[in-house]
C-alpha cells in the first residue's frame, strides 16, 4: 500500500524495534510502521541494515525515527550534524519518511533545525515525534511545525496517556484542521482506543503492542550482564504483540 491509498480510518501506525516487529505488525493489519531500535530508550535509529532489509520486505510504509540517542531532545550541533546526514541517507533508500524532533532549551520547537531536516527529507513524510509532549505551550508549538513544514505529530496530549491527555488532543485537532496531521498515541489497547478516537476525532492513531519473550539460549552465563544490574534482560525479548496489534486496530475501527 502506498501513502496515498485510503485505509481505512483512523490510520493505525504500529511502533516497532526491528525487522521482525515490522513484520508482525504488518501481518496483524497495519497500515504504516513507525521503525526503530532500542524502543527501551524510548526508539533510536535503526541501522541502515535494518532500513535496508525492511525496504525489502515490507509491503506497507514505515516511516524510520531519526534520533541519534536516548534522553532529551537538545542536540549538540554534532548530533544535529549526524542527524542531517541520516536524513539524507534515508530518502536516497527511498523510505516512505522520517521521524524527528529538536527542541530548544526553553521549551519551544527548534524552528531552524526542523525546518533544514524537513528540506533535507525532501518528498519524504515527516513526522515530529513526541519531543512535542515536552513543549511548554502546545498551540505554539503546533504554529511552528506548520510553519516548518512537518507533515504530522505525534503526541498523547502531552500526558502519560492519550486517555488523559484527550481534551488536548481535541483541541490540537481542531487547531491543526488541514494543515498538519495529529498522530495520537499513548497507552493505546482495545479497551480504549475506540473510546479516545470518539473524544477526539483523530484520524490516525499509534501503539507499541509489545511482550516479553524468554529467549531461546539455553546456555545462560548468570556473571555477565551487556548493561545495568538486571541479568535477567539477556534472557528477555521484547517483541510486537501480532495477536494484540490486530485486536486494537478492530476495537479502533468498532
Amino acid at each position: 500500500m502506498t501513502e496515498t491509498e485510503r485505509p481505512r480510518l483512523p490510520l493505525i501506525e504500529i511502533c516497532v524495534e526491528g525487522i521482525d516487529g515490522l513484520l508482525a505488525a504488518q501481518a496483524a493489519g497495519a497500515d504504516r510502521v513507525e521503525l526503530c531500535a532500542s524502543l527501551i530508550e524510548g526508539g533510536i535509529t535503526p541501522s541502515f541494515g535494518t532500513v535496508r532489509t525492511a525496504l525489502e520486505l515490507a509491503t506497507i510504509p514505515f516511516h524510520v525515527i531519526v534520533r541519534p540517542r536516548g534522553g532529551d531532545f537538545l542536540y549538540s550541533e554534532a548530533e544535529y550534524r549526524s542527524m542531517l546526514a541520516d536524513v539524507g541517507a534515508l530518502a536516497e533508500l527511498g523510505v516512505a519518511g522520517v521521524v524527528v524532533g529538536c527542541l530548544a532549551a526553553d521549551g519551544t520547537i527548534d524552528e531552524q533545525r526542523m525546518s533544514e531536516l524537513v528540506k533535507a527529507a525532501g518528498s519524504l513524510n515527516v513526522t515530529c515525534h513526541r519531543a512535542f509532549d515536552m513543549t511548554h505551550d502546545p498551540t505554539e508549538a503546533l504554529e511552528t511545525l506548520i510553519r516548518c513544514k512537518v507533515g504530522r505529530v505525534l503526541t498523547s496530549g502531552q500526558r502519560d496517556t492519550a486517555l488523559e491527555g484527550a481534551d488536548l488532543l481535541a483541541d490540537l485537532v481542531r487547531q491543526a484542521g488541514d494543515r498538519i496531521i495529529i498522530l495520537g498515541c499513548g497507552g493505546l489497547d482495545p479497551e480504549n482506543i475506540g473510546k479516545v478516537r470518539r473524544k477526539t476525532g483523530l484520524s490516525e492513531m499509534h501503539f507499541a503492542a509489545l511482550k516479553d519473550m524468554p529467549s531461546a539460549m539455553r546456555y545462560r552465563n548468570p556473571g555477565v550482564g551487556m548493561g545495568g544490574t538486571d541479568l535477567d534482560r539477556e534472557y528477555r525479548n521484547t517483541v510486537t504483540d501480532e495477536a494484540m496489534v490486530a485486536a486494537t486496530i478492530a476495537a479502533a475501527r468498532l
